[in-house]
C-alpha cells in the first residue's frame, strides 16, 4: 500500500521528506491564511507543527477556513485544526496555544526553537514583535499581509517588505518595521486595490452592522486568503529544503 506521502516523495525525495519530518513549523493565527497554512505543511509531511490562535470558530468564518463547518463553530481553531493534522498525518506533533499572542510574552510562544515561523495574525503589534522577535532570534519568518476586501487570488506575490505597493497593511509595517531595525521580512501580499464594500442599501437588512463595526472587518471570499495560506506553505516547505541542501554543501 502506498504511504500517505508518496506522491510528495515523488518530488522531493527521501532525503527532502526527511528534512519536512524533522522540521518544526510555528504558525500564528489560524484563520483564513493560517488555517490553509497549515493544512498545506500537514499534508507535506511537516513533521512537528505549533498552532497559535486565542479564537472560536464562529459562523461567520465557514466562508473561508478550512476548519470552520456547521458542527465545529463555537469549538476552538486550534484543537479543531490540530484534530484535522492528525487525522492527515497520525504522525505529526501538534501542538495547540489557544491563547493570545504578547509581545511580552514572546519567549513562552517562541519557546524550543523554530525552523520557520508564520504570521498570519490580525493585530499590527503582533506582526511587528514577530518580525523583531525572529530577526533577533536568526529565525526565518514569512508574513502574510492584507487579504480582506481583495477579489482577484492571481495578484498574490512573494517579496520583501520593503518592495510592498498598496496595500495599507504593508504601508504601516515598512514604517514601523524601519524604525525597529529590520531589515528584511518576506511577506505575501497583493498589489490588488480594495474592493468597495456593498452599499448597505444592497445588504439584507438581517446583516446591516454598525458603522464602525463594518469599517473594522473587511470582507472576504473563500478563494483570495486560501491561496495566500496555500503560497506561504509552498513557500516555508521550499525554504526548509533549500536551506538544508546548502548546509549540506557548504
Amino acid at each position: 500500500m502506498q504511504d500517505r506521502f508518496s506522491r510528495t516523495e515523488m518530488l522531493l525525495g527521501e532525503p527532502g521528506m526527511a528534512i519536512l519530518k524533522r522540521a518544526r513549523v510555528a504558525i500564528f493565527g489560524i484563520g483564513g491564511v493560517g488555517s490553509f497554512a497549515a493544512e498545506g505543511l500537514a499534508r507535506a509531511g511537516v513533521g512537528e507543527l505549533r498552532l497559535v490562535d486565542p479564537d472560536t470558530i464562529e459562523r461567520a468564518n465557514i466562508n473561508r477556513q478550512i476548519h470552520a463547518l456547521t458542527e465545529t463553530v463555537g469549538q476552538s481553531k486550534v484543537e479543531v485544526m490540530k484534530a484535522r493534522i492528525l487525522a492527515i498525518n497520525p504522525e505529526a506533533v501538534v501542538e495547540a496555544m489557544a491563547d493570545v499572542y504578547r509581545p511580552e510574552e514572546a519567549e513562552r510562544f517562541l519557546a524550543g526553537g523554530f525552523d520557520y515561523v508564520i504570521d498570519a495574525v490580525d493585530t499590527v503589534t503582533a506582526k511587528i514583535s514577530l518580525a523583531v522577535e525572529c530577526q533577533r532570534r536568526g529565525v526565518s519568518l514569512i508574513s502574510s499581509m492584507g487579504t480582506g476586501n481583495k477579489l482577484d487570488p492571481t495578484q498574490f506575490q512573494v517579496t520583501d517588505i520593503y518592495a510592498t505597493r498598496v496595500c495599507p497593511l504593508a504601508k504601516v509595517m515598512r514604517r514601523e518595521l524601519r524604525a525597529r531595525g529590520v531589515t528584511r521580512l518576506k511577506v505575501v501580499y497583493s498589489p490588488e486595490p480594495p474592493v468597495k464594500a456593498a452599499r448597505e442599501r444592497d445588504i439584507p437588512a438581517r446583516e446591516i452592522v454598525p458603522e464602525k463595526r463594518r469599517r473594522a472587518i473587511p470582507g472576504s471570499i473563500s478563494f483570495v486568503p486560501s491561496v495566500a495560506g496555500l503560497i506561504i506553505a509552498g513557500e516555508v516547505v521550499r525554504d526548509l529544503i533549500s536551506g538544508q541542501e546548502k548546509e549540506e554543501r557548504a
